[in-house]
């Protein structure tokens, strides 16, 4: 006797089978004949392992427009503009927007973020909304947070103190943002201390690196050193990495086997990099993401992040995954049928080894979290951007969608039924 039995969906290798659910564990997969307390049917439909996105602004979601839009659309123009706007921001407020973020990602099957945290505010009152709200979802959302100084460790003088108190609080990953320490050399110092600070305490490491268009900017060669002499392989990862699509290709040559060696992650955010980068340039126009299939050819993990949702660095986004795997498919020409199903990988299982999740997954013994998708496969649910018919979390249903049926009545043709451009 199973609580849930899914039956006959298309896993994402292709296989056709049932899984049955127990006590919010995944307890068989295959050809099951027995009796649940619910049966779903999911015959022709896709079943995948939850969306998971590694790298989020839950603090500044949903705050667009405030104090006033960002006129030049850059980075350094959004941080201004937020840190104006978190000097009058509430806990409630931020807690609020946070929440509300979280019921749209659980809809879309979006059941794991990690989230950076500004700690460069001395009330911490973000971190203790992040904590109250992680405290709130984690009966469906597996929310980390990542302690992130978000104005420099160095550059801002409370920074350094703030992040570790927030660690203490039970921040769960060390974070920073080198390039934008006042020095090269700084923005090095800071890698390194940030990085001793995490294995110190046994934490994960994801750092905003190299969030630039300067070739120059190279801090992701200081945090993959860091990764390998205090041995945190495999607990690092860099987000961004925008300034490596102008680095020089010789020195490139040179860096992805050190990134390699010393088992470091990358999360390129597509839609956010796409639209902030290059805003100094004229024509040619750097689109600014990562080299993202030279990084894979060198076996790193690399995911895609949503990074923001109407917020003062993006004005757009509805924490759908598959959107931002679309985004990436298409500027990091990843167009072959290999690469567009490594997309959506990159958005389930790459994201979720990038986070640590250990018990994630379509297998026995896992958690129950799953996805019922509108589409036949991986590169058809990227292509339609497939609705979610049904999401499954800790072995509970949570979201029910119903089907995207069209009716179409043409001149001198009988009335068909169309599901959203799905193949036959």
């Amino acid at each position: 006797m199973f609580d849930i039995i899914v039956k006959g969906g298309t896993l994402p290798d292709g296989r056709i089978a049932d899984i049955g659910i127990e006590a919010g564990r995944i307890k068989a997969i295959g050809a099951l004949n027995a009796e649940a307390g619910e049966v779903i049917d999911a015959a022709g439909d896709l079943v995948a392992p939850p969306f998971v996105d590694p790298h989020f602004h839950l603090d500044a979601t949903q705050s667009y427009g405030r104090p006033r839009i960002n006129q030049s659309g850059t980075l350094l123009e959004g941080i201004g503009l937020w840190g104006e706007l978190k000097q009058v921001m509430t806990e409630d407020d931020m807690i609020n927007r946070a929440l509300t973020y979280c019921d749209w990602a659980a809809s879309m099957g979006l059941l794991a973020i990690r989230s950076h945290v500004d700690t460069c505010d001395d009330t911490l009152k973000g971190v203790r909304a992040m904590l109250e709200v992680r405290e709130q979802v984690k009966g469906y959302v597996d929310l980390q947070l990542v302690a992130f100084p978000q104005d420099g460790l160095y550059r801002d003088p409370t920074a350094r103190a703030n992040t570790i108190r927030a660690l203490d609080m039970g921040i769960d990953v060390v974070g920073g943002i080198p390039h934008f320490e006042r020095t090269m050399a700084d923005g090095a110092a800071s890698v390194r201390d940030l990085c001793e600070i995490a294995a110190e305490r046994g934490l994960r490491v994801d750092m905003h690196c190299d969030e630039t268009d300067d070739p120059l900017s190279r801090h992701i060669e200081t945090l993959s050193f860091e990764a390998q002499r205090l041995g945190m392989q495999g607990r690092v990862n860099g987000s961004h990495l925008t300034s490596m699509h102008s680095m020089d290709n010789y020195y490139v040559s040179k860096l992805l086997p050190l990134i390699a060696e010393a088992g470091v992650s990358a999360t390129p955010n597509p839609l956010i990099n796409v639209m902030i980068q290059g805003r100094h340039d004229t024509f040619p126009k750097r689109r600014g993401l990562t080299r993202v299939k030279e990084m894979q050819a060198h076996g790193i993990t690399v995911g895609w992040g949503q990074d923001c949702v109407l917020d003062p660095w993006y004005p757009l986004g509805t924490a759908d995954m598959l959107d931002v795997a679309f985004m990436g498919l298409h500027v990091a020409q990843m167009s072959s049928p290999e690469e567009m199903a490594r997309c959506f990988d990159m958005v389930t299982h790459q994201n979720a080894a990038i986070m640590g999740l250990e018990d994630y997954g379509l297998r026995v013994g896992a958690t129950a979290s799953l996805i019922i998708l509108d589409a036949a496969s991986p590169i058809e649910a990227l292509r339609l951007r497939a609705a979610r018919l049904c999401v499954i979390s800790k072995g509970r249903v949570i979201s029910r969608t119903p089907r995207m049926d069209t009716a179409l009545t043409l001149p001198g043709r009988p009335q068909t039924i169309r599901r959203r451009h799905k193949a036959a």
